[in-house]
């Protein structure tokens, strides 16, 4: 009897787990959606940061505008995940920590022309140099991960 409940719950964890090529798709959805739109574009983000053009702002506030919606209908009609889990969204509170982490990020979207999101889909798209801001994102976040302890927060 205990094998077979252990069985059932390893079951019902499987058919629980999103297919990996869900989240295949949806990459390369969302990586052709970057290019089209011009997301990607090294010239677009030097544009934002100079402010010659309304461009990268209009997609930016577009996704603020999509995002304050969605968090409007999963509290509203208190949707739940895949799994049937409640969500909880808490307020956070703003500190130092946060303005200098910003103020990092910002410059190194200035400096390299491509925020986290889109790096993959520039490596997908053939510019390979963008492979040193990946490696180097991937160890900013490790270092921040071993230090995380001692900042303060």
């Amino acid at each position: 009897m205990q094998t077979t409940v252990v069985q059932e719950n390893r079951s019902e964890v499987k058919n629980k787990r999103q297919s990996p090529l869900l989240f295949i798709f949806l990459g390369i959805f969302l990586g052709f959606a970057f290019t089209k739109a011009q997301v990607l574009s090294w010239f677009r983000i030097q544009e934002m940061f100079r402010f010659e053009s309304f461009h990268m702002y209009g997609i930016i506030g577009l996704a603020i505008v999509v995002g304050l919606i969605s968090v409007q209908l999963i509290k509203r009609f208190n949707i739940k995940t895949l799994q049937g889990e409640t969500i909880n969204l808490k307020p956070k509170k703003l500190h130092p920590g946060s303005i200098l982490g910003g103020i990092i990020f910002g410059l190194g979207w200035a400096a390299t022309g491509a925020c986290p999101g889109p790096l993959f889909a520039l490596i997908g798209n053939g510019y390979t140099v963008i492979l040193i801001p990946l490696v180097s994102a991937v160890l900013g976040t490790w270092v921040y991960g071993r230090i995380r302890e001692k900042l303060p927060h």
